[in-house]
């Protein structure tokens, strides 16, 4: 059986603090499957730790190492070729419809195609009439209820639905004044599109 090649060594306590993530990040990427890299730090890398996880899930391997000299070393190896599937969350333990308006979950992985988010009104609240993005958006009414205002109709929302929101349309959501409203929503991915909580 052939050897395992060394792991190039990547020693960043030299490095700016704001450049350490992203050169650890891009030097991961460049891996092949099986291989991996030795992290040098002057601290132990929880955050990075915690970055990575969230973006490269089980295809990341995560090793401690010993030390020398009281700094940080760690095996970072790759797994797998690509992220692997997994379970985000539960909508059953996100809870129910919010005191507040807003998004109460979003998609956190840096690298991706899409943004999804879930959106809760409180009883009676609102995302006031706007036009839409220049995306088509998806989206799924999980509890509560309310209506959708569209340029020329109202439509009831009712747990269950799937409504399609076309790029540009005029909207405004409106919750049950009892129930609330909580809705899972999902579009391409516009860097730098946020949602924002609306009274």
């Amino acid at each position: 059986m052939a050897e395992s090649p060394t792991p190039e060594t990547i020693d960043v306590r030299t490095v700016p603090k704001p450049e350490r993530h992203p050169l650890i990040m891009e030097a991961y990427q460049r891996l092949d499957v099986g291989s991996g890299l030795i992290l040098i730090n002057d601290h132990e890398p929880k955050n990075l730790k915690i970055e990575m996880e969230a973006e490269f899930a089980e295809a990341l391997g995560w090793e401690s190492k010993p030390s020398e000299d009281g700094d940080f070393r760690v095996l970072i190896s790759k797994r797998a070729a690509t992220p692997l599937p997994r379970v985000l969350a539960d909508v059953g333990e996100l809870g129910g419809v919010a005191e507040n308006s807003g998004s109460v979950w979003q998609l956190q992985p840096l690298q991706r195609d899409l943004d999804a988010n879930i959106i809760a009104l409180s009883p009676g609240g609102e995302i006031k009439e706007h036009r839409g993005p220049e995306l088509d958006v998806l989206i799924h009414v999980l509890d509560g209820g309310g209506t959708l205002e569209t340029e020329l109709t109202t439509i009831p929302l009712t747990p269950g639905q799937i409504v399609w929101l076309p790029r540009r349309s005029q909207r405004r959501f409106l919750a049950d004044a009892t129930l609330g409203l909580r809705y899972f929503s999902v579009h391409q991915r516009k860097q730098g599109l946020t949602i924002t909580s609306r009274h």
